[in-house]
């Protein structure tokens, strides 16, 4: 199974804000859009770092209230690690539980196309259980 085919389900959307942002701006929309994490990127389609509410926390819990009004770069992880839509699920599932990462940018051609969460992937393997569930047990009454 490749990403592609979370992909498929999920969409391609990308939210994407510019490492000038401030974070306040990050968390308007990580609100907005109900979702945990943000490419960073300068022009949209290349991938500058990343940001998560992990990442805010954090750096609240450090540097305090103040960096709400500094820009997103200043807390956002550089070195990113990202994924390809024709790449195995399960290369995917053991890179995040190895390095405890939740969003995975997917790129393409050195572009931003889209990013997996963990959430994604678990609803993709519970939806694949299910519908193999659905099989055996139509096997088992025949």
């Amino acid at each position: 199974m490749k990403i592609s085919d979370v992909l498929r389900d999920k969409g391609k959307d990308v939210v994407t804000i510019g490492p000038d942002a401030t974070v306040g701006e990050l968390l308007g929309l990580l609100a907005d859009h109900g979702i945990g994490a943000v490419v960073v990127s300068g022009d949209g389609s290349a991938v500058d770092g990343i940001v998560s509410e992990r990442d805010v926390v954090r750096h609240l819990h450090s540097g305090g209230a103040g960096i709400v009004d500094g820009p997103v770069s200043a807390i956002m992880t550089s070195e990113v690690r990202t994924c390809s839509a024709g790449d195995q699920l399960s290369d995917l599932e053991a890179a995040m539980t190895e390095h405890r990462i939740r969003h995975l940018p997917v790129v393409e051609d050195g572009r931003l196309t889209a990013i997996v969460s963990i959430g994604d992937v678990v609803k993709h393997r519970i939806r694949d259980l299910s519908a193999e569930r659905d099989q055996l047990e139509a096997y088992i009454r025949q």
